[in-house]
């Protein structure tokens, strides 16, 4: 028995048993072997069996894909080494409630800190962003960051645990 594997090119493979023997009206058919989703309905009319090569029960979230309209030589910022076409699953600084320096919809370091997401949330008052004190009075909630010691203070202050040594002191 001698096993048999072919391609097309819509995306999928035929898979078989060939055997040696030259009896007729052996049971023995060929599989095929489905790559695209996109076939399925195609196929389902087709064959009575057939192999997927993905899993039918996962979608691929399209909606959620960055795209870059800087193109430099038809490559986004002008590099040409590494391309995102799809993601899966979540992304905890995106999807999930995260402090505003930690956004990655609107990055801290290059985006002005009074924008947010959805998801973000004030690092001093642990509350929706905005918070009551979002853009005012300065300095502004918005600028926190965990990485700056003025702001932990004020977190503390904030929830009741004032550190043992007072701001500014050595």
């Amino acid at each position: 028995m001698k096993s048999i594997t072919s391609s097309d090119e819509s995306g999928y493979n035929e898979v078989g048993d060939i055997s040696s023997s030259s009896s007729i009206g052996s049971p023995i058919r060929s599989i095929f072997c489905l790559k695209e989703k996109a076939d399925t309905k195609r196929i389902e009319e087709i064959e009575d069996c057939f192999i997927l090569e993905f899993d039918p029960y996962e979608p691929l979230d399209v909606f959620n894909l960055s795209t870059n309209n800087n193109l430099i030589d038809g490559h986004p910022d002008g590099a040409n080494d590494l391309f995102v076409i799809a993601e899966k699953g979540q992304v905890a600084l995106r999807d999930y409630p995260h402090s505003r320096h930690a956004c990655l919809n609107f990055p801290f370091h290059t985006t002005p800190h009074e924008n947010y997401c959805k998801m973000c949330y004030c690092y001093v008052c642990d509350s929706a962003a905005p918070c009551k004190y979002w853009t005012e009075p300065e300095p502004a909630h918005c600028h926190a960051s965990e990485h700056v010691e003025y702001w932990e203070f004020q977190k503390n202050l904030r929830r009741g645990n004032p550190p043992l040594m007072a701001y500014g002191r050595d």
